[in-house]
Formats: C-alpha cells, structure tokens, sequence
C-alpha cells in the first residue's frame, strides 16, 4: 500500500477506537430534537436563499440559520472532536481534512468549468451563477465570516447531533438529510454538492468519530468556492 493510500485510508476509512455510547433514553431524545431542528432549518435555509442578493435581510437570515443548527446539535447531546491514526498515534485531524477540502475544492471547481463551457449545460450554469450572485453583491469579508460560521453549524448538527441520532448507515443518512434540507433552496445545483460534500465529510465523521475533520473540510470546502467560483464564471 502506498503512503497516499493509507493517508487516505487513515482520514476516510480507517475507524478509530473510541466509547461514545449513548443510554437508550439519551438516543431517544437525541432522535426528536434532531428531527425537529433539521425541519426548522430547512425551511429557515430555505428562506434565507429566496433573498434577493444584496438585501439587508440577507445576513441577519443565514446568521440565524447558523444559530437554528448550532443550538439544534448542543440540544441534542454531547458532541466529540475525535482523532485519526497518524503515524503510530491517535491525533486530532486538522491538516489532512484541509488537505481533503481543498482537493474537493478543485474537483467541484473543474466541474464548475465544465459547466461554463458546454453550452448544453446552460440552466445549470445560471444555478450556479445565482448562487454566485450573493458574494458579488454582498460584502466579501462579510460572507467570508457567514461562510465560515454556517460551515461550522451545519456539521455540529449534520456530523455532530443527526449523524449521533442514527443507529444505522449514518454516513448514507446524514448525507441524505442534509441533501435534503439543501433542497429547500430550490437549487439542484447546491443540493448536488451538499450530496458530494456530505458523503466526504460523513466518512471523515465516521472514521474519526468526531466533527473537528468535517467541519475543517467543509470550511476549507466553501470558502475556496466563495473565492474561486467567482473568478471562473466572471
């Protein structure tokens, strides 16, 4: 086996030991706050993108969708950071899922090339262009901060509470959730990378068996595509 097989077998496959085990009474009550708040922030996500890009409300509305999954995931139960194998020990992951985020970064930035170039691809173009809208009429700082903070909630609650919630296939479950609550937005586009970018970020989750490598993943993820997207449609 390679040194770039095992490095990856190590941040997405390899499961590390650990005892997080939940009382059946605590499972319980994890599932309904889960189911509640992951209905509630669909419909307030998908509100929040139904604003006109440059509106005032904008911010205040992404920030408290940010606030409706933050307070979801702590309602919920313990959250754990976890560890990956590296070398002949167990660490905190925080180099290799930004590895892995910037990496997805190029694979969605490729795509999103494609998408420019083909003109059988149009109306996906302009989905991706809307989205776009929102960082070329807003503050840049400003959305850097949003972007950040909203990567930060989702996987407390995707990866941290929903992905604790699940007895069974968590990985393929949270990834459909939050799929899912993606599309309320009404945008194939970004449901289709939250589908992409779920699956990577749950198989960090289970392997690790904490949310620190998929919340540095899904933070390098989207902030290089705010930056980067920009420049290959504009």
């Amino acid at each position: 086996m390679s040194r770039f097989q095992l490095w990856v077998r190590r941040a997405l496959w390899d499961v590390v030991p650990r005892d997080h085990r939940q009382e059946p009474r605590e499972l319980r009550r994890r599932q309904l706050v889960t189911v509640g708040f992951v209905v509630l922030g669909a419909v307030v996500l998908g509100l929040s993108l139904r604003i006109e890009p440059g509106s005032r409300w904008f911010y205040p509305a992404t920030f408290g969708l940010a606030a409706v999954w933050v307070v979801g995931a702590f309602a919920s139960g313990p959250l754990h950071l976890g560890r990956i194998a590296v070398r002949d020990r167990h660490a905190r992951p925080i180099l290799t899922p930004i590895v892995i985020g910037l990496g997805l970064a190029a694979v969605f930035v490729a795509g999103a090339y494609l998408v420019r170039t083909v003109a059988a691809l149009d109306r996906l173009e302009g989905q991706v262009v809307s989205i776009i809208d929102y960082a070329d009429q807003g503050s840049l700082p400003l959305l850097i901060v949003i972007t950040a903070v909203n990567g930060v909630a989702e996987e407390l609650f995707f990866r941290g509470a929903a992905y604790a919630a699940i007895t069974r296939n968590p990985v393929f479950w949270t990834t459909i959730a939050y799929a899912v609550a993606t599309l309320a937005t009404g945008n194939v586009m970004l449901s289709f990378a939250a589908l992409l970018l779920g699956a990577v970020v749950g198989l960090e989750r289970r392997a690790s068996g904490g949310i620190l490598a998929p919340i540095l993943t899904h933070c390098t993820w989207s902030l290089t595509m705010l930056v980067v997207l920009p420049l290959v449609f504009y």
